[in-house]
């Protein structure tokens, strides 16, 4: 690890313990529905130790997912609304895609902005569609016509939320440094100024006014 005063703190230990819990619910939750979805990919209800397993256990690490994102959309949620410098960035995509940061971009950018929201949107809809198709406790209670527009729903999020966060992944792997970040919790100030240079000069200010106090 770099000396101290090299470093930012990016991330704390609870929201590093949260956002890893996630993963690994997210895991167990889209294997084991990619082995329901499809019959050549049967062997993949095994994660849970048998298909049967799977069967019971996958809503309910489903429903452990939702709610512990549910401390991260709270957590994050004023940090991911959209504002004119995430325009500016929209615009100079091509420089992002270069790895050139482009705009006064604050704590997270328009791409990881659009990771947030596009994961939210999913874990709800997966959330209510899960609900009404879940046998034997809910299910029954809905008729069958919603049952099928729910697996449809269900079928559609889960599918839109296993690319998001391939997307969110790849993203983390190409830009060097973000995945020490959310392991060890710490980034290096010069990272920290070239991606988010208003997040930057808001935590050097925070550090200033503790030295002062």
């Amino acid at each position: 690890m770099k000396k101290r005063n090299d470093i930012i703190i990016r991330h704390s230990p609870v929201e590093r313990i949260n956002h890893w819990a996630v993963v690994i619910c997210f895991l167990f939750t889209a294997i084991s529905g990619l082995g329901f979805f499809f019959p050549s990919l049967n062997w993949l209800m095994n994660i849970f130790g048998t298909p049967q397993l799977s069967r019971i256990l996958h809503p309910f690490a489903g429903s452990v997912m939702f709610f512990l994102f549910v401390f991260m959309f709270f957590r994050y949620f004023k940090h991911n609304l959209i504002n004119r410098d995430d325009i500016e960035w929209a615009k100079n995509i091509h420089k992002v895609l270069r790895n050139e940061e482009a705009g006064d971009i604050g704590q997270y950018n328009l791409g990881q902005k659009g990771i947030y929201w596009s994961v939210s949107l999913c874990l709800f809809l997966l959330l209510i569609s899960g609900i009404i198709i879940w046998r034997p406790y809910f299910a029954e209670y809905f008729p069958i016509p919603l049952i099928r527009i729910a697996l449809l729903v269900h079928s559609l999020a889960a599918v839109g939320l296993i690319l998001t966060i391939i997307i969110h992944a790849y993203a983390a792997f190409w830009v060097k440094g973000s995945v020490r970040a959310m392991v060890e919790g710490w980034v290096t100030r010069g990272w920290a100024k070239k991606h988010h240079p208003r997040w930057y000069r808001e935590m050097v200010k925070q550090e200033q006014q503790k030295e002062k106090e």
